[in-house]
């Protein structure tokens, strides 16, 4: 007997961004009005940033207007269970050794001023 496969994603316990839009509303207030409130001059694309990009500020600030104790409850898949995120802040690390002269490869743009003459 063959196994099944599911056929569809299991789903995110996240919440749809279209549900936090409609929480914000019902409470009186948009996501551009929520950017001007907090002092950000691009019309709210930050803020609107946090509904596919992790940011925990953004996150904090939509689920103070959401009336939400935690952005955890708003997204659980990007915090751990203590609270904190569970995404790793910074650059990823490059592989591999560093050149042990990083201007190895750089050309300077006046021979005479890298030698010191």
């Amino acid at each position: 007997m063959p196994v099944l496969t599911p056929l569809k994603k299991p789903a995110t316990p996240d919440w749809h961004w279209a549900d936090l839009m409609a929480c914000l509303r019902k409470r009186g207030w948009s996501v551009r009005q929520i950017a001007i409130t907090e002092g950000y001059n691009d019309g709210g694309r930050t803020l609107l940033g946090a509904a596919r990009h992790p940011a925990p500020k953004a996150e904090a600030i939509l689920a103070a207007y959401a009336g939400v104790e935690h952005p955890m409850l708003i997204w659980p898949s990007r915090y751990n269970s203590d609270g904190t995120t569970s995404r790793r802040m910074g650059r990823t690390p490059m592989r591999g050794q560093p050149p042990v002269k990083a201007t190895t490869h750089v050309r300077a743009r006046n021979p005479q001023k890298a030698v010191g003459l």
